[in-house]
Formats: structure tokens, C-alpha cells, sequence
């Protein structure tokens, strides 16, 4: 690497930064909220960025399959109650002029995977006039597990993937996903002004990790959603529940809480992100950054060979485009709370 382009490397992770730690602070963001802040569950935390350590351990593998999550950071740590979840614009998002969101089957051999067959169908779920929540089912998918859906009265099941669409700037945009069956979310901001929409990257889950078939996953009893409070209520099939409120979303980041509302054991990992890393330009997350207790500055590695640390803040992103799903968000965990 050139020093021209590790200065700019380091230049672009500054900046990032600097705007994770502004709006942490309770500064103004220049960007302009186009959807009504949620006030956070619990007490407030209003300019508050106290944050307490939570173990991180790494669970990657090295693949050559640019569409499979071979990314795996676990969060771990028993008296965690809250945290917040935030997807970034990657700071190259402005620079933008084409997106690359085609998939690339190069290097994949999906033979092995499970496959379980579906009834495809698509419904409307619930649709005001700022939200809208569309499902699919779809013909065949990788886990068997018929998690009932709830809004309201309303409960659909045998779903595969529900989105949750905004309406803002006079047009109706996709914001985030879960996958019921295994409890995968994605979300991402509102589209830059450059670009008509912009991809997802990594997933993430919320609540009582486990595996299947190699893959962490959250085993989901029920979901509800209450569109008043743009919030989803998990129920899991150990007895333990948790919730997750869309507290804000603009065209610079999408902000989650999430409260762990009845959490029955501290000895599973609470929270997982899930993505791709093939090359550092073929990649969904390909850096990680963690902020340590005690010490002066973040800490920044490739995402494949960090170690794990204990941290109270942690970034995951890209600082050069990818050629595969470019404008996918960089991930941001922090405010763990008890």
C-alpha cells in the first residue's frame, strides 16, 4: 500500500469516527431527520455515552464465496440489559456515481446447504401512511422454523423474510428485514442523495445465540411489531423476550435499541453480526475498530484476524469501496448498558 493511500485509508476511519463520537455526544448531525426520534426504552440516556465492556470474541472463517456470512462477531456479556445498534453511510458514499449490488456466485458451492420447501406468498401485513411492513414466503429456505408473526390481532405464519418499508422525501424506501425463521435483521439510512437506493451488508442478531448447521442463529417463539412505537418484540423459545425500536433513520444512519427486556441466561453471547470478508475490496465488513476500557485510542484490525477484545464501543465497516455491494452501511455497536 501506497503512504498516499494509507493516509487516505486513515483520513476516511478519522472521519468515520468523528461523526460516531459527535452524534454520540448529543451533537447535531448535518443531516436532516426524516423520521420522528422514538424516545429510547428505559431511562433516558440523552448525551449520555457512558457505556459498559462487553467481550467480543471471533468466530470467522476464511471463504472464497462472496455471498456467504462467513463473518461472525459474538457480543458476550452476562448483565448487559441495553445497547444500541446503528448502521453508518459508508464515508466514501458521496463518491458514488454507479452501485454494484449484482450478486457473485464466483467461488460459491451452496450443494450442502439445507433446504427446506415453502408456500410462496407475498402479503401487506400492516401499511399506514409512514409505514408499511411487506412479507414473503418464499419456495424453499435454509432453516425450518414457523415463527408466527403479530401486529395487532393480525397473525401471519410460515413467513421467510418481512421488510419494514418508510415513507420519507415523498417516496416509500425499504429501511430494514428480518428473517423469522432464524432471526437475522439488516437495516440501512435512507438512500444518499446520489444514489436511488443503497444495498444491505451485514446482518445482525439480537438475543439467546445458538448454532444450526454451523451457523449462529436466535431460535424465535413469536415476533410482534407495534407501529406506534416502531418496535419489534422478540419472543424466544427458551422463554426469554427482547425488543427492538427504530429510534431514528435518515439519509446519514438508521438508529436501533435495543432492550433485553427478559433475558433468563448470561451464558450465551446476546448479540451477533453476521457478514462477508473474501478481500478487502470484496467485502461486506472488512475492519473492525473497538474502543478498550483503559485505553487512549480505538484499536483497528482486519476483521478476519481480530482476536476479540473487551470493549464499550465497536465500529465495522469498510474505509475503501467494495466492488460488491459498495454502499452497503458500516455497523456501529455501542451504549451497553445494565
Amino acid at each position: 500500500m501506497t503512504t498516499a493511500m494509507l493516509t487516505r485509508r486513515t483520513a476516511l476511519f478519522g472521519a468515520v469516527l468523528s461523526l460516531f463520537l459527535t452524534s454520540c455526544a448529543g451533537e447535531t448531525t448535518p443531516a436532516r431527520r426524516l423520521l420522528a426520534t422514538v424516545p429510547a426504552p428505559g431511562p433516558s440516556r440523552s448525551g449520555d455515552c457512558s457505556s459498559v465492556p462487553v467481550h467480543l470474541s471471533n468466530q470467522s472463517e476464511r471463504v472464497a464465496c462472496a455471498e456467504k456470512d462467513n463473518v461472525s462477531i459474538l457480543f458476550d456479556a452476562p448483565d448487559v440489559r441495553r445497547f444500541t445498534i446503528e448502521a453508518h453511510q459508508p464515508r466514501y458514499i458521496g463518491e458514488l456515481s454507479r452501485d454494484n449490488r449484482a450478486p457473485d456466485w464466483s467461488g460459491c458451492d451452496m450443494q450442502s446447504d439445507p433446504v427446506f420447501p415453502g408456500k410462496p406468498r407475498e402479503v401487506i401485513l400492516y401499511e399506514d401512511a409512514e409505514l408499511k411492513l411487506l412479507a414473503y414466503a418464499y419456495p424453499t429456505f435454509w432453516r425450518k422454523n414457523d415463527v408466527p408473526f403479530r401486529v395487532g390481532d393480525r397473525v401471519e405464519r410460515g413467513l421467510h423474510l418481512v421488510q419494514l418499508w418508510v415513507t420519507a422525501r415523498g417516496q416509500s424506501h425499504e429501511l430494514m428485514v428480518v428473517y423469522p425463521p432464524d432471526g437475522y435483521f439488516r437495516a440501512r439510512p435512507l438512500p444518499p442523495p446520489n444514489l436511488n437506493t443503497s444495498d444491505y451488508g451485514s446482518s445482525f442478531l439480537v438475543g439467546p445465540i445458538e448454532a444450526d448447521a454451523g451457523r449462529p442463529v436466535v431460535n424465535l417463539k413469536e415476533i410482534g411489531f407495534d407501529p406506534g412505537q416502531r418496535r419489534f418484540q422478540l419472543h424466544y423459545a427458551d422463554g426469554s423476550t427482547a425488543s427492538l425500536t427504530l429510534r431514528s433513520a435518515d439519509g446519514q444512519r438508521t438508529v436501533l435499541d435495543v432492550d433485553l427486556g427478559q433475558r433468563l441466561s448470561g451464558a450465551r453471547p446476546f448479540a451477533a453480526l453476521r457478514s462477508m470478508y473474501v478481500t478487502d475490496s470484496n467485502a461486506d465488513a472488512a475492519r473492525i475498530s473497538v474502543k478498550e476500557p483503559a485505553a487512549p485510542s480505538w484499536r483497528e484490525e482486519n476483521i478476519l484476524t481480530f482476536a476479540g477484545a473487551s470493549a464499550t464501543d465497536v465500529w465495522m465497516g469498510r474505509v475503501v469501496p467494495s466492488h460488491h455491494n459498495t454502499s452497503a452501511p458500516d455497523m456501529v455497536f455501542h451504549k451497553f448498558a445494565r
